[in-house]
C-alpha cells in the first residue's frame, strides 16, 4: 500500500527546533560542560558535535564510525580530520546531563501538551505508568570499578577470585505512549524497589502504576497512593494473605476489597514517612492464556467501574516496559558501550533514553497512517521500530544539526518509516524453548542484529 506525506503536525516541527537551538544554546553548553573551559576553542568536535556522536552510538568500531560521521558532516561545512584519542578526550568534556534536559525539557513537554491530549493513549482516561529494573554489564576499567562497584562471581563451590562491574537500571516508562519518563542508572548494589521509590514523583494525580510482583509491598503502595495515583500489581503466592487465599482458591474471576493492616516492623519507618498504617485494596484474580492463576493487588476498588474482566488486559500492557528493556539492550545494544569511563557509560544510557523518546514521537504520524489503513488488512500493522531507529540514526545531522527545513527532514523520515511496516498477530502464540548454551552463543555471534 503506498502512502502519501501528510502535513508534518506542529509538535514535532516543534520538538526538531527547539533540539536544534539547545544544542547550539551558549547556555546550555555551560550547563552540561565539565569544566569552564570546556567547548571554548574552536574544533571539529564542537558542543554540538559530540552531543550528536554520542547520541548516535554505533555498534561500528570508532574509527569507521567517526569517517562516517565526518563525511556526512562535511556536507554543511569543511571539518578536519579526526582521531579516536581526540574523540576520547573531546567527550570526557560532556557530561550526561544534557541529555536528561533535553527529554525532560524538550521532549516529554511536547510530547504531554495539553494540544496533544487527543493523541495520547490513556486507559479508562489514565495513563499507566510501568516501573522495571534491569542489571547491566559495564566495561571493566577502574573509574567504571569505582563508580559502581564490583560484582563477585560465585558458583556452587563458592567465590571464584573474579568479579566485574555491574549497573541496575530503573525506568519509569508511559507504557501506552512508549516514553521513557525518568531513568536512572545506579551501582546494582541499589535494589530496583529503592530506585522506583525515588521515580515516584513523575506520577500524577489520577495515573495508574503498574508493576510486577517484586515491589507488591506494603510501603512501596502506601508511597503510590501519597502521590495521588493508583496501582496494579502482580502478587506472589508468598504476598499478602487474601492473595494467597485466592491462590489457594484457583479461580478466575474473583475480586475482593480487604483492608491491610501495615505489617509491626515497618509501622515506626511508615509513621516517619507521614504514610497510613490501613490501605483499603482490592484484589482480583485472573486466569492467564497458559492455565496460570494470577492475582493483582489494586486500588480502584469500583468493580462497576474497572470489572474484573478488564484486569488480565491492562496488566498485559506491562510488557510493554519488558519489550522497551530489549530494544535497549539488543537492538540498540545499550552494553556495547562506546567508553570505558563511568562518564561515557552514563551518557551512552541516558542518550539512548532519549533516543527512543524521539522515535516515539517522530513515530506517531506513520503509525496514525497505518491505523488509518488497518481496516483494510488481516493484520494490523505497526511502524518496524528496528527499521525506525536505523532511519532516525541515519538522518540525525539532517534533523538535528543542519539548517534544512525541519518539515522536509520528518517527512522524509515519515516516507522510511512507512516504507517496511510489520504485521501485529496477536494470537500467535510460539511456545518457548529452553536455550542451551551453544544455540545462545551461535544467535549472539551470527544471529542477532542490532541498529546501526
Amino acid at each position: 500500500m503506498r502512502y502519501k506525506s501528510a502535513p508534518v503536525p506542529p509538535y514535532l516541527l516543534d520538538l526538531v527546533d527547539q533540539t536544534r537551538q539547545r544544542l547550539q544554546a551558549p547556555d546550555f553548553c555551560a550547563r552540561h560542560r565539565a569544566r569552564p573551559a570546556d567547548f571554548t576553542r574552536r574544533s571539529p568536535l564542537g558542543f554540538p558535535v559530540v552531543s550528536l556522536l554520542v547520541l548516535q552510538k554505533t555498534t561500528r568500531s570508532v574509527q569507521r564510525h567517526l569517517h562516517a560521521f565526518f563525511d556526512q558532516l562535511s556536507a554543511f561545512h569543511p571539518v578536519e580530520a579526526v582521531t579516536p584519542g581526540g574523540w576520547t578526550q573531546a567527550r570526557a568534556k560532556l557530561r550526561h546531563t544534557a541529555f536528561i534536559e533535553l527529554n525532560q525539557t524538550v521532549a516529554l513537554p511536547l510530547a504531554c501538551a495539553p494540544a496533544q491530549a487527543a493523541l495520547l493513549r490513556r486507559w479508562h482516561g489514565h495513563r499507566l505508568v510501568g516501573f522495571d529494573g534491569s542489571v547491566t554489564r559495564l566495561p571493566n576499567a577502574p573509574d567504571v570499578q569505582r563508580a559502581f562497584g564490583l560484582v563477585e562471581v560465585t558458583n556452587q563451590t563458592g567465590a571464584t577470585g573474579t568479579a566485574y562491574p555491574e549497573a541496575r537500571l530503573s525506568v519509569a516508562y508511559d507504557l501506552l505512549n512508549r516514553l521513557g519518563l525518568d531513568a536512572r542508572l545506579e551501582p546494582s548494589s541499589v535494589g530496583e524497589v529503592d530506585l522506583a521509590i525515588a521515580q515516584l514523583p513523575v506520577l500524577q494525580s489520577g495515573d495508574v502504576a503498574l508493576v510486577d510482583r517484586g515491589y507488591t509491598g506494603y510501603r512501596f503502595l502506601a508511597l503510590v497512593g501519597q502521590t495521588g495515583a493508583h496501582f496494579i500489581a502482580r502478587c506472589s503466592r508468598g504476598s499478602f494473605a487474601a492473595a494467597q487465599e485466592l491462590f489457594r482458591l484457583d479461580q478466575a474471576g474473583q475480586s475482593r476489597i480487604v483492608t491491610l493492616v501495615a505489617p509491626q516492623e515497618e509501622r515506626a519507618r511508615l509513621r516517619r514517612l507521614g504514610l497510613p498504617l490501613t490501605l483499603t485494596v482490592r484484589f482480583v484474580s485472573v486466569r492467564l492464556s497458559t492455565g496460570e492463576l494470577e492475582v493483582l493487588v489494586t486500588s480502584l476498588l469500583d468493580e462497576t467501574a474497572y470489572p474484573t474482566g478488564e484486569f488480565k488486559e491492562v496488566y498485559h500492557e506491562r510488557w510493554g516496559q519488558e519489550t522497551f528493556h530489549l530494544m535497549l539492550k539488543s537492538r540498540l545494544d545499550l552494553e556495547n558501550w562506546s567508553g570505558r569511563t563511568a562518564e561515557a557509560v552514563r551518557q551512552d544510557f541516558h542518550a539512548t533514553v532519549f533516543l527512543c523518546n524521539l522515535e516515539s514521537l517522530l513515530t506517531r504520524p506513520a503509525q496514525a497512517q497505518l491505523d488509518a489503513g488497518n481496516a483494510q488488512r488481516r493484520h494490523p500493522a505497526q511502524v518496524n521500530r528496528a527499521v525506525a531507529y536505523h532511519a532516525l540514526k541515519g538522518q540525525m545531522l539532517e534533523l538535528l544539526y543542519g539548517d534544512r527545513p525541519a518539515g522536509e527532514v520528518v517527512q522524509r523520515l515519515q516516507q522510511l518509516f512507512l516504507g517496511a511496516p510489520v504485521l501485529r498477530r496477536p494470537e500467535r502464540k510460539v511456545p518457548r524453548r529452553p536455550t542451551p548454551l551453544g544455540r545462545s552463543y551461535h544467535h549472539q555471534r551470527h544471529v542477532r542484529k542490532s541498529v546501526f
